[in-house]
């Protein structure tokens, strides 16, 4: 299979969405897309208890007994 090459230059748009249209390709073409920032990427360092933090349904303690608490929470609701 021969394969093309379009160079398109685009903005990052609200949502850090990137849209590309071009006449030269149809609706259900197959096509692989490679970004390169004009910038350099530098990503944000994180810890892994704010990775944690920020999971969905994700609880982090801040002292064992916060914890203890939860989970004694827990089990008396399985007594109701």
């Amino acid at each position: 299979m021969e394969s093309s090459v379009l160079h398109i230059t685009t903005r990052m748009l609200p949502g850090k969405k990137i849209e590309v249209s071009t006449p030269d390709l149809a609706v259900g073409d197959m096509v692989e897309v490679s970004i390169v920032s004009s910038k350099p990427l530098n990503p944000e360092r994180r810890s892994v208890l704010d990775i944690i933090e920020d999971l969905p349904g994700g609880i982090l303690f801040k002292t064992p007994q916060e914890a203890d608490e939860y989970l004694q929470a827990e089990r008396d609701s399985w007594d109701r």
